[in-house]
């Protein structure tokens, strides 16, 4: 797109971040004056309605790691990617129907105060600084480093840092007027999101209509896309075989089939959206109906995701089987900005305006978690004042000042990428970091809630083992127990190296996690006194709580139904 844009693609980008950070600000400096409670800055403590929820949401989990990454996973397996969006549909209907009801009844703010309340405060302690470590280090940076990267590629001449600056300044104005600010401006970014990115996916299936002779038509765009490439649109890869080519290999290595929706899918998505500060946080502030109506709008959204983030990726795979995209050969991860290229002015700043929707939100409600949890489990905690305790006023200010230097550290290491996110790749480098501790803190979480014997060295047992156990299998398995065993079998990608899918590795690791946790919890008294006890009452559910549920079952039916 270098060099392409004209002065309508500016105008929009233009009015875009003036009217998010104008509208940010508005509502920041009007409550600044306001007697603020912890509670009302951190979460919007009853102000947030179920579609701010939603939509809130959804514009924290979607980012330039979906608009890339995924799209080009799409370009690279097809369809098949999807699966994280569509299982994590399903995973909000558990967590709304069997995790909300105990973190509301017990009054649980953050993820660590869930572990205190639950086990011990070293447990907790523990987490919130590797919660804190991992958001700052590795989901702020790759945000801020991704986003920039990606938007850069699609402006003429090299704004990189300038980019990053104009995203950390947005951030951290709608991070500063707290939970109720970010869930409305969010609600204004899905609809960005939305509306741009549709666009573009509109407009790829007209480019590949346009390219095979079949007119203006994004129906028949997409059904050349289906002759054209029939392996993308497969939701299950087979088990590879002796006369299998190691780039199908690789394929099956991401998404290991059936096998991937024994454990794998659901630890990931159940981890994420039960037990993460990042995107839990939105809903803990509302009744339980509003936050169960707020999850579920969000899984109606997410089953819309994959057409928003994945099909512009294999559209681009069919036009770079035909040679009109050669720049590809550099990598999969240029599939979404090579597909803007084909875009009209006007639609190409409308779709760096939904791109950079997906970057701030999400780094706005990265800075508001990061804030929480410092605050909240940190500061108020451990470094009280001479009467042993802290004002509103002073929780607000130093969660304020936590969003501020949260995002200067951001920008420290991001600005020369000290990390190393370039080099990794940013979704390998997201995925490699957090996928790692899925396994023990969901098996410590689920355990938890609904097993009142499990105890509190059994939990942190489970969090540190879960995440050994990962980097055995994934790391060491094969070479210290060779390439098959009765767990798993490893196959030999395109790298030449036997390795297990990562799904497969994160299945053990949970399902070995559990057997640990259970033993040890059994040595411990039959009910740990601080276990929760379940309100039954709020397991019931309302018609239009299980409307909803109905409508995303009905739609991943008949997904899986069409593409098995």
């Amino acid at each position: 797109m270098s060099g392409s844009l004209i002065h309508i693609d500016y105008i929009i980008i233009v009015f875009y971040f003036i009217m998010l950070g104008g509208y940010g600000f508005w509502v920041y400096n009007r409550k600044k004056n306001e007697a603020v409670s912890s509670h009302d800055y951190f979460l919007a403590e009853g102000s947030l309605t179920w579609w701010a929820i939603g939509a809130s949401l959804i514009a924290s989990n979607i980012s330039a790691e979906q608009f890339i990454g995924m799209s080009g996973d799409g370009f690279f397996v097809g369809i098949a990617i999807g699966a994280y969006e569509w299982v994590g549909a399903l995973s909000l209907i558990i967590i709304a129907i069997w995790f909300l009801p105990i973190y509301l009844k017990n009054k649980i703010y953050t993820m660590p105060q869930f572990l205190k309340m639950r086990f011990n405060k070293n447990v907790a302690l523990i987490m919130a600084i590797f919660w804190l470590l991992l958001y700052v280090f590795v989901n702020l940076t790759s945000i801020l480093y991704l986003g920039a990267l990606a938007i850069n590629a699609l402006l003429p001449g090299n704004h990189m840092h300038t980019v990053m600056i104009i995203f950390a300044i947005c951030a951290v104005i709608i991070a500063l007027g707290g939970m109720k600010v970010i869930g409305y401006t969010d609600a204004i970014q899905v609809a960005i999101l939305l509306i741009g990115g549709l666009a573009t996916t509109y407009m790829a299936l007209v480019i590949v209509s346009e390219k095979f002779g079949l007119g203006r038509d994004a129906i028949a765009g997409f059904h050349a896309m289906l002759k054209a490439a029939p392996d993308h649109f497969h939701l299950m890869f087979s088990k590879p075989k002796a006369n299998t080519p190691p780039a199908e290999i690789d394929k099956f290595l991401i998404l290991p089939g059936i096998a991937m929706y024994a454990l794998g899918q659901w630890i990931v998505n159940l981890e994420y959206f039960g037990t993460n500060q990042y995107i839990t946080q939105r809903a803990l502030g509302a009744d339980i109906t509003t936050a169960r109506s707020g999850l579920m709008f969000a899984g109606l959204l997410k089953m819309l995701m994959p057409a928003v983030v994945m099909v512009p990726g294999i559209a681009a795979y069919v036009l770079y089987q035909k040679g009109l995209l050669p720049q590809l050969s550099e990598g999969k991860d240029h599939a979404y900005p090579a597909i803007l290229t084909f875009l009209p002015n006007g639609l190409k700043g409308l779709s760096i305006a939904a791109l950079s929707a997906a970057i701030i939100a999400s780094l706005a409600g990265k800075l508001n978690s990061i804030s929480t949890i410092f605050t909240l489990d940190l500061f108020k905690e451990y470094f009280r004042s001479n009467d042993g305790t802290h004002s509103e006023k002073k929780l607000v200010s130093i969660g304020k000042w936590t969003v501020v230097v949260a995002m200067i550290v951001g920008l420290f290491f991001t600005w020369d990428d000290l990390l190393g996110i370039g080099g990794a790749g940013g979704f390998t480098f997201i995925q490699k970091y957090t996928g790692f501790i899925s396994p023990g803190v969901l098996a410590a979480f689920m355990l938890g809630m609904f097993w009142k014997r499990t105890t509190g060295a059994a939990a942190v047992t489970g969090i540190l083992l879960g995440f050994v156990l990962c980097v055995f299998f994934n790391e060491f398995a094969v070479e210290i127990l060779g390439p098959n065993t009765f767990m798993y079998t490893a196959y030999k990608g395109t790298n030449g190296k036997f390795e297990i899918p990562f799904l497969i590795c994160m299945g053990l690791s949970f399902a070995w996690t559990l057997v640990i946790m259970i033993l040890m919890s059994l040595a411990g008294p039959k009910i740990n006194p601080k276990a929760f006890t379940m309100d039954k009452s709020l397991l019931k559910l309302k018609p239009q709580t299980i409307a909803l549920m109905v409508v995303i079952i009905i739609l991943f039916t008949a997904i899986y139904a069409k593409f098995w």
